[in-house]
């Protein structure tokens, strides 16, 4: 199997294009707050852009100078040692590494680069969906670094990094294609396996193993079946003791499938028809393969994602339906996402929840760019048959290019299911 890889040409375009960065925002440093590396679908790993290494850590960035990397633990130091040891490219050495992440060590890093008085951009301040809704860094932590250096000006960038890093790189696009391919092959395994009489743990189990032995460590898939589930997240056995739900005849799986390889992250929409299905499946699916159709037309560069969404949304006007979630967002970062209407009304039993309220669309003045990748999961329902289809496309330079067509569709257990 043929893997791509990074060189230290991609390493010298993201730090040039940081310094850049540095520069049109008028700050002397960026400080970039990386979430640990259990945290699942859609973390925020900005420090890895810099890194090329082991997401979880704290990246100060001099505008003048290499960025500097502060550990967890001295965990971190021994995984980069040996990793060094066997030849892996290294972005940073050992001297641009610390040990800890407390505001102690971020305190005595700003000092060390004689930033205790200057203007610093930090990562990680600003709203990340749908997780984070008012930034990601531990408050007593911030408390800290504020008290130890009142003469500094913080400037959130969050959002105008991101912006920065969603066009990607041909290096960065092969890595996506490849995490999309495995993605693909992680989908295939569960349509194999799903069965009347399985256990969904078998289901998962499928998926999951061919992620992981295609070298993709993917974080558990969102998952859920029965004759008409209105549910996404993550299998309740996971987060309940009790026992998987055995499949049935007329079953339909839903899931949403997750694949991280090399830092870069895919997204895989799957409905898995068991035998027959209810004909509202059906119906629904004709509404979410138009959506996701006209999503293909739409995303051109030069847009701006909020018209963008507007366009892909159009055909399911006046359907009679209802739309459950998001239809697309950003993927390397997720955070532009398109917004949503939470009316539970359409599902019997959900007058005794509190209602929610709507989601307007993240980031709608964002231009679509060529090297952006998105994850069109269009979904639609009517009554308690909900479909969600959809996988991984790129912004091409003429238009979109879709990585996961197979996904894109009803797929059949039991069945031959073309790409």
């Amino acid at each position: 199997m043929e893997v791509p890889t990074y060189t230290n040409a991609e390493r010298d375009r993201r730090w040039n294009l940081a310094r850049s960065f540095m520069d049109s925002n008028g700050v002397d440093a960026l400080i970039v707050f990386g979430e640990h590396e259990d945290a699942g679908a859609a973390p925020v790993n900005y420090d890895t852009w810099f890194t090329n290494g082991r997401p979880g850590t704290t990246v100060i960035f001099p505008k003048a100078g290499e960025p500097v990397s502060l550990f967890p633990m001295a965990l971190f130091a021994m995984d980069h040692l040996e990793s060094s040891r066997r030849g892996d490219n290294m972005w940073l050495p050992p001297k641009n590494l610390r040990n800890s992440q407390e505001s102690s060590s971020i305190a005595n890093t700003l000092a060390e680069f004689g930033l205790a008085e200057a203007t610093i951009g930090v990562v990680g301040l600003e709203p990340y969906p749908p997780w984070h809704p008012e930034g990601s860094v531990p408050y007593p932590l911030w408390n800290n670094i504020l008290k130890l250096f009142p003469k500094i000006n913080f400037k959130p960038v969050e959002h105008a990094f991101a912006r920065l890093i969603m066009p990607q790189s041909p290096e960065e696009i092969a890595v996506v294609r490849h995490s999309a391919s495995i993605g693909d092959a992680m989908v295939r395994a569960m349509v194999a396996k799903a069965a009347a009489g399985v256990l969904e743990s078998e289901v998962v189990a499928a998926g999951m193993t061919a992620g992981y032995s295609r070298g993709a460590v993917p974080p558990l898939m969102h998952f859920w079946s029965g004759p008409d589930p209105v549910a996404t997240g993550w299998p309740q056995w996971g987060y309940r003791p009790q026992k998987p739900r055995v499949l049935q005849e007329g079953d339909v799986i839903t899931s949403e499938v997750f694949c991280n390889f090399g830092g870069r992250h895919t997204q895989h929409q799957a409905l898995i028809a068991i035998g027959k299905i209810h004909e509202d499946y059906e119906r629904a699916a004709k509404v979410v393969r138009a959506v996701y159709d006209a999503g293909l037309k739409a995303l051109r560069p030069g847009r701006k994602f909020g018209d963008f969404v507007q366009d892909m949304l159009e055909p399911t006007k006046g359907a009679g339906g209802w739309i459950m979630g998001p239809s697309v967002h950003g993927l390397n970062p997720l955070i532009a996402l398109s917004g949503f209407a939470q009316d539970l009304s359409r599902v019997s039993g959900a007058e005794a929840y509190p209602p929610g309220s709507d989601f307007a669309t993240i980031l709608g003045d964002l231009e679509i760019k060529p090297g952006m990748s998105f994850a069109f999961e269009p979904n639609y329902g009517f009554g308690r048959h909900v479909v969600h289809l959809g996988g991984t496309v790129i912004v091409g330079e003429e238009g979109a290019i879709e990585l996961n067509s197979y996904s894109a569709k009803i797929l059949r257990a039991g069945e031959e299911n073309e790409s």
